[in-house]
């Protein structure tokens, strides 16, 4: 019934996003026909066919190796107690023992520890852990792309929507290069972008949306592991099964109405005579590490911005809450039903029909933590969203099924704190076309909401007992 309702789930989204078409009577049947396919195939390889699936293990392995790499600049920086040695642990020696009793607790191991109880350790902190794995990532991206490695797949990538849903070769490549790479996929189509249509911007936006970067591969990853041990290769297979997800969706939204100039081919990536020769190898990683620093930044500020305004507004709540005491009966209502409104609440409850489609549960405990997760999305980010789903998964009270859909869901920058670097981002390159691009930015932004619970349906929808152990327990 579960996989029915993911199948169902993908049409139903569909429909969805024509209620919000530009145009109801244009309907892009062919991006349609073959988005939803290739989204089959790639759902039915990795899920089903025995050869591909086990290669999504081989994967997943070789991106593991790189994020405890990644640990390794951290832990000279922040030493062995905060960045435990991967497999060993320490004695806490008297250091240890003086930190043990100032914090005045027994040390209590939490998700994503890796020494055991017998040890001291001051927990996962993720400024230590999680954010030098976003700089090593870029500075590693950074290095590939130098050396000529991702862009001949992005350029596979780019020609297959292409010729299947008849994409131009412009929103393709930027597609492509979005399975890779951020706001920074925009770039290879840059000549372009003056001259692009409504409908290509809406599904270059989207596509940035609706994906994530290489860069944050391993920063999500390091959530789930403990629970999902093969989560980095499917995390890079929600990446793959998005960018068509975003194309079928933003494309039901804007239809596209004109003619793309680079609708015969894939563009060739410009060479701009003006600029410098290429940096040296050790210039692209050091870099690309710089980026990774502008990111880490970024993102720790953001969390701390957000996360301390939604607790605001969640503790305005809670006073209102304590009306309920109130001999007033008006007032004590009032306080009675804010007892139980909470943003995560709020926009579980909008998300509720979403999540729903996407077959994640019929248990009603099991599908209310699946929207509220998802939906927190919105305003917290997609980082505090995986810590959750982690925590539940390891307490049990979520099933691997809800685990595995969840994951391909929050796949993706579907969030407020996004908008301001994609549209910002798109609106720099192109400054004649800032004001329609800051007006389809909402729309891709849902469209690319609406392309990231497809990605989810697919999981469902290839998920049976059978195939349990694509979770890698």
């Amino acid at each position: 019934m579960l996989n029915v309702i993911s199948f169902l789930g993908i049409f139903g989204l569909c429909f969805i996003a024509w209620l919000g078409s530009e145009d109801r009577r244009k309907i892009p049947w062919k991006v349609m026909f073959w988005g939803i396919g290739l989204q089959f195939l790639v759902g039915a390889l990795v899920f089903q066919v025995p050869v591909t699936r086990d290669s999504i293990t081989v994967l997943n392995d070789l991106l593991n190796v790189v994020i405890d790499a990644s640990e390794t600049g951290a832990r000279f920086l922040f030493g062995p107690i905060i960045v435990p040695t991967l497999g060993t642990a320490a004695e806490p020696g008297e250091a240890g023992r003086w930190i043990a009793r100032a914090l005045g607790t027994p040390y209590v191991p939490i998700l994503g520890d890796r020494l055991g109880g017998d040890f001291l350790d001051l927990g996962y902190i993720f400024a230590f852990r999680a954010l030098p794995q976003v700089i090593f990532f870029s500075a590693i991206i950074s290095l590939l792309y130098r050396l000529g490695v991702i862009q001949p797949v992005v350029q596979v990538f780019a020609k297959i929507f292409q010729k299947t849903m008849g994409l131009s070769g412009a929103e393709s490549l930027s597609g492509a290069a979005n399975i890779f790479v951020g706001i920074e996929s925009a770039l290879a189509v840059k000549p372009f972008l003056a001259d692009m249509t409504r409908s290509e911007l809406c599904a270059i936006l989207t596509s940035c949306f609706g994906s994530i970067a290489s860069t944050v591969l391993g920063l999500y990853a390091g959530f789930l592991r403990p629970v999902f041990p093969t989560i980095t290769g499917h995390l890079m297979s929600a990446s793959i099964i998005a960018i068509p997800a975003c194309f079928v969706i933003s494309k039901i939204l804007v239809p596209e109405t004109e003619e793309p100039l680079t609708m015969g081919g894939i563009p060739e990536d410009p060479e701009d005579a003006q600029t410098q020769k290429k940096p040296s190898l050790m210039d692209s990683l050091i870099l690309g590490a710089l980026d990774g620093v502008n990111m880490a930044v970024g993102i720790a500020s953001a969390l701390i911005a957000i996360i301390g305004l939604v607790a605001l507004i969640n503790s305005g709540f809670g006073g209102l809450a304590g009306l309920a005491n109130s001999h007033i009966l008006p007032l004590k209502y009032l306080g009675l039903l804010f007892s139980v409104v909470t943003l995560d609440n709020i926009f579980g409850v909008l998300f509720l029909p979403l999540t729903f489609l996407t077959g994640v549960s019929l248990e009603w405990s099991e599908l209310w933590q699946a929207s509220v997760i998802i939906g927190q999305r919105v305003l917290l980010t997609e980082i505090p969203s995986y810590l959750k789903l982690a925590t539940l998964s390891a307490q049990g009270t979520i099933s691997d099924r809800s685990l595995l859909v969840v994951s391909y869901v929050l796949c993706g920058f579907t969030h407020i704190a996004s908008y301001g670097i994609f549209v910002g981002g798109l609106a720099a390159l192109v400054p004649s076309r800032r004001a329609e691009i800051s007006s389809i930015g909402w729309k891709s932004l849902w469209a690319a909401t609406l392309a990231t619970m497809m990605t989810g349906c697919i999981a469902g929808l290839f998920y049976f007992d059978n195939t349990a152990s694509v979770l890698g327990r």
